[in-house]
């Protein structure tokens, strides 16, 4: 465990890369070993990762920690245990036949130290996700988690000391100034999830050691609901996506697109789904809390600007309890009509508020998509295949969930990550292996070839053949 020193920090850095010097191509039994030490882990500590969690949020939903947390880091694992020898298995490709009887092979080999800088969101899962995929591929790891959760971080570090040699995986705990030392450093590839603002000083700090780099960012990921859509259905769906983790997670819905005219009849329904999901608020340990004041109060002057542009809010608060700041949980609250230059509505929110906005026509909708940045998910209500079909063709996002919410994040079988502003790269499954990984492009000639025909002097032959050659390669 390193203990905030950027001297400590290069020296954790430069052992694990003297180790991985010493054995380049972990074998099979090696990354199951370490995958089983980090299952091990986490089955023996799940009460005091629960615990950790709840209080760095001073309220943190213990069902959702175990779903988003514990559950997703589980099922990854098993699906890398599964999966892993024939990911590693060196993969046959075509050969063009002017170049048989030689074939190519592509070889999957480990990249070296990989980097992961991690957030407070959904601390475990967002530092062991990418953690157990580096170390499928056969990677060392290192770890920088966010200094806001410093309960999960502390056991973080206490994981890697009793799992894992400091040469296999570590754990840097600090503060902002460590997190900058560290993606300065030259690792083989470095993992950041974390905002946008983030990302774009992550990717500058890589680029000075031409380290390449994963962002899982956000954006303001909007769900539109067509005109065909059961509006009291998808409102439970919307209700469950956006206020999971009160509202902090990168792929909640961020806004609503409704046909016109019927914002005020989606609210209501809003309304109702979230006082089914959650009937009391403030006493209620199923509704999390904002992760610090300082977020708590960016919420609060969100909505009072929208308000004081002329925007209607609607703050959903079943049981009539009184909030302040001292619990750091902040109401469900739908905002209807702010305009498009308040911070609600240029901002990602990362919390319990959703704006609903109207269009005129489905042109109209996704032409208000493709004017923004591209965000990291995309949702469609509706029974409509055609427009269906078209909001998938004509917006560009990171992952669509089509008639739900958030649910393409967890599929192990499907890639997940950003385009654009809202991230680089993918990860889960294979594609998290094939990330760690350098895919190595492999050709073995044969005793008897051809290519000696190309070799100079040149002349009438090596014409001749590049003229047929020319016609069907």
């Amino acid at each position: 465990m390193l203990q905030g020193s950027p001297t400590e920090l290069v020296a954790s850095f430069e052992r694990q890369r003297h180790a991985f010097a010493l054995d380049p191509y972990p074998t099979l039994a090696t990354r199951l070993s370490r995958l089983d030490r980090l299952a091990a882990w986490i089955d023996t500590h799940e009460t005091d990762i629960v615990r950790a969690i709840d209080a760095d949020f001073q309220g943190r939903s213990v069902h959702e920690t175990r779903l988003t947390e514990v559950f997703i880091v589980r099922a990854g694992i098993r699906h890398a245990r599964r999966h892993l020898k024939q990911w590693m298995r060196t993969r046959r490709v075509p050969t063009a036949l002017h170049f048989r009887p030689g074939h190519n092979r592509l070889m999957p080999q480990p990249l070296g130290v990989v980097g992961i800088i991690s957030p407070w969101n959904y601390p475990l899962q967002l530092s062991l996700a990418p953690a157990l995929a580096a170390l499928a591929a056969g990677n060392r790891v290192l770890i920088k988690p966010s200094e806001l959760t410093p309960r999960l971080s502390d056991l973080l570090a206490s994981m890697a000391r009793e799992m894992f040699n400091p040469d296999e995986l570590d754990v840097a705990v600090g503060d902002i100034e460590l997190g900058r030392a560290f993606a300065s450093l030259p690792f083989d590839h470095l993992f950041f999830t974390g905002s946008t603002q983030v990302g774009y000083q992550v990717a500058q700090a890589a680029a000075a050691n031409l380290t390449p780099v994963t962002l899982e960012l956000g954006g303001k990921s909007p769900a539109i609901l067509d005109a065909s859509c059961n509006v009291a259905v998808a409102a439970q769906r919307i209700a469950f996506g956006k206020l999971l983790n009160a509202g902090q997670t990168c792929v909640a819905p961020d806004y609503l697109l409704v046909p016109a005219g019927t914002a005020e009849k989606t609210a209501s329904h809003l309304v109702q789904a979230i006082a089914k999901l959650y009937p009391r608020l403030v006493s209620n340990p199923d509704y999390s809390a904002v992760i610090s004041e300082r977020h708590r109060a960016r919420l609060a002057e969100m909505v009072s600007e929208a308000r004081a542009a002329g925007a209607r809010v609607v703050e959903v608060n079943p049981a009539g309890e009184p909030f302040n700041a001292a619990s750091r949980k902040f109401p469900p609250t739908l905002v209807i009509g702010a305009p498009a230059d308040t911070r609600l509505m240029r901002e990602e929110i990362f919390g319990p508020i959703l704006p609903i906005v109207e269009y005129a026509n489905f042109d109209d909708a996704l032409a208000y998509i493709q004017r923004n940045a591209r965000p990291l998910a995309l949702y469609w209500f509706g029974d409509e295949a055609s427009r269906c079909h078209r909001a998938l063709q004509e917006t560009v996002s990171g992952g669509v969930t089509v008639n739900d919410c958030l649910w393409h994040l967890v599929q192990e079988d499907q890639p997940f990550g950003g385009v654009g502003p809202s991230g680089m790269g993918a990860y889960h499954g294979k594609w998290g292996f094939d990330t760690f990984s350098k895919l190595k492009p492999i050709f073995h000639q044969a005793r008897l070839n051809g290519t000696g025909l190309f070799h100079p002097p040149y002349g009438r032959t090596f014409n001749w053949l590049l003229r047929v050659l020319s016609r069907i390669a």
